[in-house]
């Protein structure tokens, strides 16, 4: 297998995960000791080789201290924890790091995690640490001390955790269960044997370690295979060649051979032997398998913090999924985290992280063990702050969703998704090709370089770096989704698979699946689901895929695929495309070029998305501004209120108008500058009524609803709600919910976070606020926990109406609720609002929507320039006019003949018939010319509009007021 030199040079800075972290530099509250520790070179042999360590310990300490040792990353040096270890030390902690075997200034070969050379070099550190007067004992012999690292680190933890007890506390990261199913993955569940060879991540790894790199920060000085954000050995570290090192030419197999470095002959040899035939001989799974913590995971005591990254097609979820459901079986105290580290993270660990391995740490090494560590599963998601008034990526704050308990990858609940092909592909359905030598080969990511494959460009297939390649692929799409729907866990899904009958015959390897004659006996294949938008842009969730070996049969052979395991949010009106490719550029592929038909046994069935309902995400502390300015703003205008109120409390409470929602006596309202802008304005508005305030600009509706509303007060006049006169801080006005002019809401919390955060400004229990009741009437949905930065124009406003509707408020305000939404939002608008009086409350909206108004309100106040126009029924208001309503069978059909009569002016279809204007003439003389026409006449009767009647009732005020 050939790696490109170029892309080897970019990776090597991805094999391990980074530490944890960021410490203090040298020059910190602590001191640090660098020595050799000597341990055995053979299990029982006489000779010794050297292992390079660096002892941290604290200063400003009294007596003994409790320890932790970290482990670093493939093909790194201690050097890599330098900085995880600082901070540790720095919160009183002595921390042990070193050089494992095979790597850097330490001696010996490189052998994968072996439990009697790498696993027992860590019992022998625990020894030489029990001899240290600095570190805290359990007994003779027995330091008390934990063990973290990440990756190759996080393996060697977990397999010291389960070969040695005196380890109390552990907190591995990004790692493996067992190396032969990570490196020879099957999404059937049929084992390692049955894999498909992860060859793109498996050479990195061996190149890193045959290349016989003596630089402490790996291969290049590069910072080793460490997932970025590790730390970078300084390039002035750079140790002497290693003891039992050899750079010259040796035997196959021998140590310091320019084929296998310094790994151990038996490594190296089976993986030659893996690379070369494409698939692992039992030998080679046997020796991964006891180099795995699956080997000794039913051993391990220690209580355990079990961080994973989910940006890692190197170890996916489903490697610390079974770890924690082995230790579960085990009654381990266990907290399962899902970060957004992983080696192929394009960022370093998060602080977070670092602060959860810590405050791990100090439960169980200092504090009161599971009194004081939380225990369950959460999951890193992002949360957006706005910066300036722009949300940017630079504002995200990581936020973890917790649940008490870890669900697995198959969820609480499920969600199936069923799917579609869009191609036809007929009863053998949709034929794809594997092209002869495995080439080219789609991408679904580069490994290690995740910066890279998580770009968005304008690339074939739509998903940056994830590329599909036309012909070797067979889709399946979901109709668009009516809400967010988050998956958590592995989406599972069962396709058929049959042979095409296209293939080109061959000399080809039983290995290669093939029969002699090169007729396919399995195929080998690939499964993602991307995330479509509405616009038709496509992201593969963590750019991760699932390979699959699949027998063939005459008949078609049906597979049950788990997918890769994600936390991931399918937005509104997105769509699900589940793909099945032929080749991915990550794995080894077949040579044989070969046709095959790829099919849904069940397109209803689809995709089995899991979910967690139980996930909560608390939320973020918010920056200082978000709350101080509201709180400082809120602080002068209680001020202004306590200086403006009157002495006099207000009016005693009418018993009469008790079950009144609103009644309004000769408000009169005079601005500073002489504008008069309420004059003598009365009106009542009754129990389930929805009233209209109509006038046009600068008629007062604002004002007055303001004055309701207790923010502005009145020169004169008697505001009752529910019998209490209105006043600064008037109880009753608990039972009005309201906005006026548009709330304004923090955009980058989600909807119901806002919602909270406004109802705990009321001071009200959050049990009254009746949330869950105001957000069915508004028909929010699953958009409430979206960021409200997302939010259309139409859902913004419908935020703003649950807001107002939090509590249930008997009389609901709107100050121009249909502000910016289009017509069908309007509709939705409109029935939200007549739904919420249905209840048996009062609504009460100011519009300059006439038409609206009609279909929506029940009762009309009709002002101008501050004054009452006219109140009532709005079909009162509306009366008669000079047009009719015709009721005909199809007012569509005949609308265009109705206008071209004579005397018509307009002819509008209209629910129950056609609204007919006329322009002269009189309505018999219409409907003898409607007979005459052919057209059925069924009723007519008198129809004016409320645009008409607002119009002449302003008109009138206007003339009176010109006399």
């Amino acid at each position: 297998m050939t790696v490109p030199v170029a892309l080897l040079a970019l990776a090597v800075a991805a094999g391990a995960v980074a530490a944890a972290g960021q410490g203090a530099d040298d020059g910190g509250s602590y001191r640090v000791v660098e020595q050799v520790i000597d341990v055995p070179e053979e299990p029982g042999g006489d000779t010794d080789i050297g292992l390079d360590t660096s002892l941290f310990l604290p200063d400003d300490t009294e007596g003994r201290v409790p320890a932790i040792l970290v482990a670093h990353g493939f093909a790194g040096s201690k050097e890599n924890s330098r900085k995880e270890a600082a901070a540790l030390a720095e919160a009183g902690y002595a921390v042990l790091t070193w050089t494992a075997r095979g790597f850097g200034a330490s001696g010996g070969e490189i052998g994968l995690n072996d439990p009697d050379y790498e696993v027992a070099d860590v019992s022998r550190l625990l020894d030489w640490l029990a001899q240290r007067p600095e570190i805290q004992l359990d007994g003779e012999g027995d330091p008390h001390v934990g063990m973290t690292g990440g990756s190759y680190g996080g393996a060697v933890t977990l397999l010291a955790a389960g070969t040695d007890d005196r380890i109390d506390a552990i907190a591995p990261r990004s790692t493996y269960s067992d190396l032969a199913d990570a490196l020879f993955p099957d999404a059937s569940g049929n084992g390692p044997r049955n894999g498909v060879f992860k060859q793109m991540w498996a050479g990195l790894l061996f190149t890193a370690g045959s290349v016989g790199t003596q630089d402490p920060g790996g291969l290049g000085g590069a910072g080793g295979l460490a997932a970025p954000g590790g730390a970078r050995a300084p390039a002035s570290d750079s140790a002497p060649p290693p003891q039992g090192a050899s750079t010259g030419e040796a035997e196959p197999g021998a140590t310091g051979s320019a084929r296998c470095g310094r790994f151990r002959p038996e490594v190296c040899d089976l993986y030659v032997a893996a690379a070369e035939e494409g698939r692992p001989s039992q030998k080679m799974l046997d020796l991964l398998h006891r180099n795995s913590p699956a080997s000794v995971v039913d051993d391990i005591a220690a209580p355990t913090l079990l961080v994973q990254g989910m940006q890692d097609s190197l170890f996916p979820l489903d490697q610390a999924d079974a770890t924690a459901r082995a230790l579960e079986n085990n009654g381990v105290p266990l907290d399962v985290m899902w970060t957004e580290g992983g080696h192929d993270a394009a960022e370093p660990a998060t602080q977070d992280e670092a602060e959860a391995i810590r405050n791990w740490f100090d439960a169980w090494l200092k504090g009161d063990g599971a009194a004081d560590a939380a225990t369950g599963f959460s999951v890193t998601r992002e949360q957006h702050v706005s910066n300036g008034g722009r949300s940017t990526r630079q504002g995200t704050i990581p936020r973890a969703a917790r649940t008490e308990a870890y669900p697995g990858l198959d969820g609480t609940d499920a969600a199936s998704v069923p799917l579609s092909s869009g191609t036809g592909g007929g009863d053998g359905g949709q034929r794809i090709v594997a092209p002869p030598g495995g080439s080219p080969a789609a991408l679904s990511s580069i490994p290690a370089l995740g910066a890279l494959s998580g770009l968005s460009g304008g690339l074939p297939g739509g998903a940056g770096f994830a590329l599909d390649i036309p012909g070797q692929t067979a889709t399946f799409t979901s109709a668009p989704l009516d809400s967010d729907l988050t998956v958590t866990g592995a989406p599972t899904i069962t396709i058929r698979v049959a042979d095409g009958g296209d293939t080109a015959p061959a000399d080809t390897k039983d290995d290669q699946g093939d029969d002699r004659d090169g007729t396919p006996t399995e195929a080998v294949l690939f499964a993602k689901v991307y995330d479509v938008s509405p616009d038709g842009t496509a992201r593969l969730p963590r750019q991760l895929v699932a390979p699959v070996r699949v027998p063939l049969t005459a008949d078609g052979t049906d597979v049950e695929i788990r997918l890769p395991a994600v936390d991931h949010t399918f937005a509104e009106g997105h769509t699900l495309r589940f793909a099945v490719s032929t080749t991915d550029l990550a794995y080894d592929r077949p040579r044989t070029a070969a046709t095959y038909g790829i099919d849904l046994p069940d397109p209803q069935a689809g995709l089995t998305l899991p979910t967690q309902p139980d996930l909560v995400t608390p939320h973020p502390l918010l920056p200082v501004w978000t709350w101080a300015l509201p709180l400082s703003a809120v602080i002068v205008a209680a001020g202004l209120l306590l200086i403006g109120r009157r002495k006099a409390g207000p009016a005693p409470v009418d018993p009469d108008l008790a079950d009144v929602p609103l009644r309004i006596e000769g408000l009169t309202k005079r601005f500073p500058n002489g504008y008069l802008a309420v004059d003598h304005l009365s009106l009542r508005v009754e129990r389930g009524q929805v009233l209209g305030l109509l006038g046009p600009n600068g008629a007062g509706k604002t004002t007055t609803l303001r004055m309701l509303m207790g923010l502005v007060r009145p020169d004169a006049g008697d505001i009752r709600v529910f019998g209490h006169q209105v006043v600064p801080g008037t109880p009753a006005l608990a039972r009005l919910g309201s906005f006026v002019e548009g709330p304004g809401h923090l955009p980058h919390l989600s909807g119901r976070a806002n919602l909270e955060l406004y109802w705990r400004a009321t001071g009200r229990p959050l049990a009254e606020a009746n949330m869950d009741e105001a957000v069915r009437i508004a028909a929010l949905g699953a958009a409430l926990e979206r960021p409200v930065r997302t939010y259309s124009q139409g859902m913004r406003q419908r935020l703003s109406i649950a807001q107002a509707m939090l509590g249930l408020p008997d009389l609901l305000v709107l100050d121009e609720p249909t502000n910016g939404l289009d017509p069908p939002q309007i509709r939705e608008m409109r029935d939200v609002l007549v739904a919420y009086a249905a209840t048996g409350r009062t609504v009460i909206i100011s519009s300059h929507l006439l038409a609206e108004v009609e279909q929506t309100c029940t009762h009309a106040v009709v002002m101008d320039r501050g004054r009452h126009v006219a109140a009532g029924p709005v079909t009162d208001i509306v009366g008669e006019g000079d047009a009719v309503l015709v009721g005909v069978p199809d007012p569509a059909a005949v609308a265009d003949r109705v206008r071209a009569m004579d005397g018509v002016a307009e002819a509008e279809p209209a629910e129950g018939g056609l609204v007919v204007r006329l322009r002269e003439g009189t309505v018999a003389g219409l409907v003898a010319a409607l007979v005459a026409a052919d057209i059925p006449v069924q009723r007519v009767v008198p129809r004016r509009r409320l645009e008409d009647a607002f119009l002449s009732l302003i008109s009138s005020t206007e003339r009176r007021a010109d006399e």
